[in-house]
């Protein structure tokens, strides 16, 4: 393999190599030219919802979807809401690209999600719900049931519910109850036959129990019905209040604010300043109510005084509240209801050399660099497949490697610990701060510390995000690095639905580079020389602005100029505004765009020459891609890091260059696909708006990309089609 960055130059030293874009000297940008975060965010959720609403897709897919997008909206408020609303209550100062007032962003957040919410709601009473029951699949109430389901449901109830039902009163002697966050609660207003007097009692609905009860054990997955729990605690409330005439009974559900809040300067230890935090988000201010679109004014206001939440933060919606209970049902055996089945295929080049042998990985990626497409090639087979070849390889000595996210019974944690106990040298980098993984991952470094791993937790006041794993190995009396770069995490769970790249390496430069960055992490090294890579906090952002100005000026020159990149978000001011002044030089610029977005395409004296695409389907588009033409020589980098402030200045991200002819040129085809005219995308406006573009003029659906590359991986790796 030839790197083209010789000896002499870095990835870090673009200083050297290029002067910045003479901004002073270039036209003033308009002052709205930035689409609202949050709002772009709310739009993405919206493109899942689409997805839920279209009656091509497979109704368990559907679902699905529907799942999916009241999940996202529960960490929307959990984290964005949350934190503007804590940011305006202790007058900390309010991010904001767009100028205007924080009370006038949450006004716009809460109409949005009001639209959305209701939309939500009716796509599953008017569209997914019927197209379920067309397929044998019925959600029914109570009141749709006859005598001989009533009265088995009624055995059900006594024996698996109400065992571990709860129900809490409220008078002079029993204060109102803490709600947790996003549990799903009964309001259940009585009157006591002897006093005539009224109360107030609060049901939790379990949440270890299934959301969805079959009603008859003898029906088949062809022809099932089943009734949410919910609906068959309200029908048997008697059992729980027993000489207590039932008034009424609603549900309702309370978001809180779970944004964790360390800091990490002001503490010796941070695992235990966690741990503390993760207490006390459990008791974090509400943020959002959900009822039932029945709820009386008296019981609506008892919750909303209590709660100390305002009219704006309730949302009234037909039940069932909680739609991501639809995880369960999604979950139903009925391939026909659901996506094609697509197994990964090896990586053509980690395939065995010989039949029924086992491969090895050191020797295919000492031939040839490895680029590796997930889910579509296998994680298993190859980075899994890696690792543990690392572990259990008597020549090698040691294997460092980042942890942001991992399955709860991650083979990749086993390969690390039996590498530690055959003596090998170990080094972990645990993220405790992934949100809402960090218990899990203060466990996973416990038990990796047992096991005699080197644990580290990064650098105070950043998150370390980087995706990486080096291994080094003793080859003929010399050490070798084995490298890994991803863009997504070491998870194989989401490595099966998370679409990611990463690059197999032994180049040498690479193995320097990460061995580096390792001291920085586990040390106090302070270390700005990389070659192939580009790493944050301290160049990332200045390196792709450099890489950016060095395409405006070719276009200004005259000489070939483009600017091609993936990510999950664009927001960055700083990078938007470099984006905008190529396009007014003239640069064609793609933006291929998974979620946020706040860059304004195709305005006229702003943004002419920029496209924004979004793609979404069965697999979570998760890779990030940095493609520059860089005058005959491209410039490509994929890596961790997408375009927000975080990213840039507040984490430790990290790009690798990509030289492999053949790597180039698959990317370059990826995005050929994703932005041709004749695949199904959604395509932004100026003024925000996305529109979808899923069928020709004629009505015929699109070209859907991942099914494309399903198709075209599958045949490359196929036997005989071996590179």
């Amino acid at each position: 393999m030839t790197d083209t960055l010789d000896d002499d130059r870095t990835a870090s030293d673009f200083d050297d190599d290029f002067e910045p874009f003479d901004v002073e000297g270039a036209p003033e940008l308009p002052a709205e030219r930035y689409l609202d975060r949050e709002l772009s965010w709310l739009a993405f959720n919206q493109r899942v919802l689409e997805l839920a609403e279209d009656p091509r897709l497979p109704v368990l897919e559907r679902a699905n979807f529907l799942a999916i997008f009241a999940s996202n909206l529960d960490e929307f408020f959990m984290v964005r809401v949350a934190g503007l609303k804590r940011r305006i209550v202790t007058g900390l100062a309010v991010p904001s690209n767009v100028g205007r007032a924080p009370t006038d962003v949450l006004g716009d957040i809460s109409r949005a999600a009001h639209e959305l919410q209701e939309r939500h709601a009716a796509a599953y009473q008017e569209l997914v719900r019927p197209a379920l029951a067309e397929a044998g699949i019925h959600v029914v109430t109570w009141s749709e049931l006859g005598e001989a389901e009533r009265a088995h449901l009624r055995g059900y109830f006594s024996q698996q519910i109400f065992p571990v039902l709860m129900p809490l009163a409220v008078d002079p002697a029993h204060p109102f109850p803490y709600i947790s966050g996003l549990s799903l609660n009964l309001s259940v207003r009585v009157r006591n036959s002897r006093t005539g007097r009224q109360e107030f009692a609060r049901v939790k609905v379990p949440q270890m129990l299934p959301r969805f009860v079959q009603v008859s054990p003898g029906e088949t997955a062809d022809a099932v019905r089943y009734i949410t729990l919910e609906d068959l605690i309200a029908n048997h409330l008697g059992d729980l209040f027993p000489g207590m005439e039932i008034l009424a009974h609603h549900v309702f559900r309370v978001t809180r604010n779970e944004d964790v809040e360390i800091e990490e300067d002001e503490t010796e230890n941070l695992i235990k300043a966690l741990e503390k935090e993760l207490l006390r988000r459990r008791f974090g201010p509400p943020i959002r109510l959900e009822v039932s679109d029945d709820m009386d004014e008296v019981t609506l206001g008892l919750l909303v005084r209590e709660l100390d939440i305002s009219v704006q933060e309730v949302f009234r919606l037909p039940p069932p509240i909680d739609l991501a209970g639809l995880f369960d049902l999604a979950r139903i055996d009925r391939p026909e209801l659901h996506y094609p089945t697509h197994v990964p295929t090896t990586n053509a080049q980690l395939l065995p050399t010989e039949p029924n042998r086992t491969a090895d990985i050191f020797e295919a990626v000492s031939r040839k660099d490895v680029l590796l497409h997930h889910p579509y090639e296998s994680f298993a087979t190859s980075v899994q497949a890696f690792l543990e070849q690392a572990a259990s390889d008597p020549n090698v000595l040691a294997i460092k490697q980042t942890l942001y996210r991992t399955s709860g019974d991650s083979p990749i944690v086993e390969a690390l610990i039996d590498a530690a106990e055959s003596g090998k040298q170990v080094l972990a980098l645990v993220e405790i701060k992934a949100r809402f993984d960090e218990q899990a991952n203060i466990s996973w470094a416990r038990k990796l510390e047992k096991a005699g791993v080197h644990v580290v937790y990064g650098l105070v006041g950043l998150k370390t995000h980087c995706k990486l794993a080096l291994v080094i190995r003793q080859e003929r009396g010399q050490l070798r690095h084995y490298s890994h770069i991803g863009t997504g995490n070491y998870n194989p769970k989401t490595s099966r639905i998370y679409e990611d790249l990463g690059l197999l390496t032994a180049d040498d430069q690479v193995g320097k580079d990460l061995t580096r960055l390792f001291n920085e992490l586990s040390g106090y090294a302070i270390e700005k020389k990389f070659k192939r890579l580009l790493v944050a906090p301290l160049h990332l952002r200045k390196g792709l602005l450099k890489l950016i100005a060095a395409e405006t000026r070719a276009a200004e020159e005259g000489r070939p100029a483009r600017i091609r990149i993936k990510v999950n978000s664009m927001v960055d001011e700083a990078i938007i505004d470099a984006l905008y002044r190529a396009s007014n030089a003239g640069v064609p610029v793609d933006i291929w765009v998974r979620g946020i977005c706040s860059l304004r395409p195709g305005v006229a004296g702003l943004s002419e020459n920029i496209r924004v695409r979004s793609i979404l389907g069965r697999y979570l588009e998760h890779s990030r891609v940095f493609s520059f033409a860089g005058d005959g020589d491209p410039q490509v980098y994929i890596g961790s890091a997408d375009m927000m402030h975080r990213n840039l200045d507040r984490r430790v991200e990290a790009l690798v260059r990509l030289t492999d002819p053949d790597h180039l040129a698959e990317v370059e085809s990826n995005f050929d696909r994703a932005l041709d005219e004749r695949t199904s995308s959604w395509h932004l406006t100026g003024d925000g708006t996305w529109v979808r573009h899923s069928t020709d003029d004629a009505g015929h659906p699109l070209d859907d990309l991942q099914d494309q590359l399903m198709q075209h991986i599958a045949h490359r790796a196929r036997p005989g089609k071996r590179r």
